[in-house]
């Protein structure tokens, strides 16, 4: 039997964690093209729907502190932590000139050098 490509509708199963960063989607503002149709938030809970077996999850949307209940996960993604850290974690640290940093990347270096110098990594 020849197996079917990889596509959108086949994409496999994902499963989120509680504590997770994902971003979501309300399908039905986004099908309409109404706007406010994109959030990211928290992942709260996971739960099983009776009727239809179907996984769903609640979210807690971090930009209102709003809960929302019953999120698909076809209409999520993982906001994955690396993505995130990636500028600070690629800061050019021997650079004397912190234009060649993101905003991010100075800030902390800023945060720590205020606190403690001896909590920044070795140079290599």
């Amino acid at each position: 039997m020849a197996q079917q490509p990889q596509t959108q509708a086949t994409r496999p199963k994902v499963t989120y964690a509680e504590g997770d960063i994902v971003v979501f989607r309300d399908p039905e503002r986004f099908w309409l093209g109404l706007p406010g149709h994109t959030f990211v938030g928290r992942v709260e809970r996971s739960w099983t729907q009776a009727d239809t077996r179907t996984v769903l999850y609640d979210v807690t949307e971090l930009s209102g502190n709003r809960a929302r209940a019953g999120i698909s996960p076809d209409y999520m993604r993982l906001l994955p932590p690396a993505d995130a850290m990636h500028d600070i974690d690629t800061a050019p640290l021997s650079e004397p000139d912190t234009g060649a940093m993101t905003p991010a990347a100075v800030a902390w270096l800023r945060q720590h050098l205020g606190q403690d110098s001896s909590a920044l990594p070795a140079q290599r």
